[in-house]
């Protein structure tokens, strides 16, 4: 694979970052060396990291084409990453031509990337910002000129909350972004998960984010369903109970196929605010 030529204003090239090495697992281009390094030694012990990757990006477009047939017209993309086939904007319009989406990240390379695709209005925005902030996030002026928090809006949080420290209390991130948005909302949440991994898996994964910009806090089921309280979970598919899933089930056609060890590192849910 040929070398980014630039290096955008900002960023690291030494380090590892998590938007890039996701980038490197959906076999996209902007990324560097440091990160390909990294990547293919976690696949030493943990073959399935594309195939989790992909999960999760299957999860997100399901979950947000099943949000726009359900009546949602705007969506706030928080982590977003590099921009890549089948963004979120591509499936909810394929849907609803005239759904609003808003791109947010803080990571320098996204920030690059989506500014440069993302500009100039229109029905896609994209602004730089912190999970950690809601209140900067949701009071950026380009957000607030696409997004009407008085209507249902789809919070799509995939892959983004586990690189929230406890200390940094991210149940209660998440619960301050259901609270500002409108009741009849959906949030679509993944979250990375140890349980039941190979314990040389499990520190592969701990020791390669540790040496990231961004460490990975993984969490178990049980904490990854209290992002969920209070809210009413949508069964993630046809025949299954109102719950948490692994991310490659949920809107799969055949959930048993769809089952991969690589869907397993992560679980996912889709609830709707009351």
């Amino acid at each position: 694979m040929a070398e980014v030529q630039a290096i955008p204003e900002g960023v690291d090239a030494t380090t590892p970052s998590p938007a890039r090495l996701y980038d490197y697992y959906l076999g996209g281009e902007n990324n560097f060396q440091v990160d390909r390094d990294a990547a293919e030694r976690m696949r030493k012990v943990m073959p399935e990291l594309s195939d989790a990757a992909w999960a999760n990006r299957g999860f997100h477009q399901r979950a947000a084409k099943w949000m726009a047939r359900h009546g949602i017209r705007q969506f706030i993309d928080i982590g977003s990453g590099l921009p890549t086939r089948g963004n979120t904007h591509d499936a909810v319009q394929a849907v609803s031509p005239a759904a609003r989406v808003v791109y947010v990240d803080n990571d320098p390379m996204v920030v690059a990337h989506a500014r440069g695709l993302l500009s100039g209005g229109g029905d896609t925005r994209f602004v730089e910002a912190d999970l950690r902030d809601p209140d900067g996030m949701l009071g950026d002026p380009e957000l607030q000129e696409l997004i009407d928090l008085d209507e249902p809006t789809g919070l799509l949080m995939t892959a983004v909350v586990h690189f929230v420290a406890d200390a940094g209390d991210p149940w209660g991130l998440v619960g301050r972004y259901l609270a500002a948005v409108a009741p009849g909302s959906y949030l679509a949440l993944s979250h990375s998960t140890m349980d039941k991994l190979p314990p040389r898996m499990v520190s592969a994964g701990l020791a390669m984010y540790a040496q990231a910009s961004q460490p990975l806090y993984p969490r178990s089921r049980d904490e990854v369903e209290r992002f969920f309280e209070g809210m009413e979970i949508v069964p993630p598919f046809d025949g299954a109970a109102a719950a948490l899933c692994h991310a490659g089930l949920w809107g799969a056609e055949d959930p048993e196929a769809a089952d991969s060890d690589g869907s397993r590192v992560l679980y996912c849910g889709v609830a709707r605010r009351l």
